[in-house]
């Protein structure tokens, strides 16, 4: 198939009145985010069963009329682990896209693992075997070779017919409707926004935090998640989790006294060095936010394992009888959270598919009106007399 290297003003109207008489596209993109806090737009990939383009976020002045085109709610935007490509629509436009189908999201109602990565679909669905040459490539470089065209556009090229085979498999089997309300998610702006205030939650190893330490790592956090943002710089380059919990322990109140810690750099300490210790001493005087207000489970007794437990053997009979991983139909924490009524009625068991299949079954168990029983070496689910 021939590749539509868009790269002029001139060329986007016929490539967006082209877009406009479709139903579906299949997109992708390629970015860049070594070196920066957001993702650097590289290459944005566009197929249709009869036509595929690329087109040059960098060579082009401006990209609204484009923009426009592609978020009409009459055209699907098909993709494959999309919300690295939403976070670069987000941050360019300013709202999502909709609708869309991720075949990520997808894979898993028709037998598929859990998350597949996109080589594994085309290999299995269409017994083709992609170049994994340009994985690494420089997309910001310009001229872009032949090669790596060819390479992006095939992201694109075989997702479109992935597509088309899983909307046939869903309709098999009656599960066309299954994954609204995940596709639907997708396009919620809130995945999509990062508030500094949480950063800390991010960080491997704060549990292990107390008092003045816990209270240091979060203004710090909160700290490196706005200068990184407005550096536009990635997180790591201003200070590593690592450096940060070393600071909350050793808490250095003086800029001699940071510099005296091993892990840090001389540049880090000319640049930040006052406002760093500025942050730990002030964060000291105050008391930290605690761990259990947001997100740590509570600690479980043996019953409540042994509930968790009996409500996972019947998501794994539920998922049995549909042939799905029953990874996706509830996770351990899924089930947790619905034990411990956590974030209401955030729970993926609550909604959709997953309540009529098993969502529905596990409140009533829960609530003691439904018993679990074994009959014939199956499990068994009745209503309480």
């Amino acid at each position: 198939m021939h590749i539509d290297y868009i790269s002029t003003p001139e060329q986007l109207p016929q490539l967006c009145h082209a877009i406009r008489q479709q139903p579906w596209l299949a997109l992708d993109t390629e970015f860049l985010r070594e070196k920066t806090y957001y993702p650097q737009f590289c290459l944005l990939q566009i197929a249709t069963p009869e036509w595929v383009a690329c087109v040059d976020p960098i060579a082009l002045p401006e990209l609204d009329e484009l923009f426009e085109t592609l978020y009409q709610p009459t055209i699907i935007k098909v993709f494959h682990s999309c919300r690295q490509d939403l976070e670069i629509f987000y941050h360019l436009y300013g709202k999502l896209p909709a609708p869309v189908f991720d075949t990520q999201i997808a894979a898993p109602l028709l037998g598929f693992q859990d998350n597949p990565g996109y080589a594994m679909l085309v290999s299995s669905l269409l017994n083709i075997n992609l170049s994994k040459t340009h994985t690494r490539a420089d997309w910001s470089k310009r001229p872009l070779p032949p090669a790596e065209l060819k390479y992006a556009a095939d992201d694109v090229i075989y997702l479109g017919k992935i597509y088309q085979i899983m909307l046939t498999k869903l309709a098999e089997l009656g599960r066309s409707d299954w994954l609204e309300d995940d596709f639907k998610a997708l396009s919620d702006p809130a995945h999509y926004r990062t508030s500094p205030e949480d950063a800390w939650l991010k960080i491997k190893g704060k549990n292990k935090l107390t008092g003045k330490q816990l209270s240091i790592i979060q203004a710090l956090a909160t700290w490196r998640e706005r200068a990184a943002q407005a550096e536009n710089r990635p997180k790591n380059w201003l200070l590593r989790d690592e450096l940060m919990l070393d600071l909350a322990k050793l808490q250095p109140e003086t800029v001699t006294e940071l510099a005296a810690v091993r892990s840090i750099n001389e540049r880090t300490v000319h640049r930040y060095g006052k406002e760093i210790c500025h942050l730990i001493n002030e964060s000291k005087k105050r008391p930290p936010i605690p761990l259990h207000e947001n997100g740590r489970s509570p600690k479980k007794s043996q019953q409540q394992e042994a509930i968790l437990d009996t409500l996972s053997a019947l998501v794994r009979a539920r998922a049995e009888e549909n042939s799905l991983n029953p990874s996706i139909l509830a996770s351990r924490k899924d089930l947790e959270q619905l034990l411990f009524k956590e974030d209401g009625d955030d729970c993926p068991l609550l909604h959709g598919w997953r309540y009529s299949m098993a969502g529905k079954e596990l409140v009533g168990l829960l609530a003691g009106q439904l018993l679990l029983s074994i009959d014939e070496g199956k499990l068994a689910i009745s209503q309480k007399l």
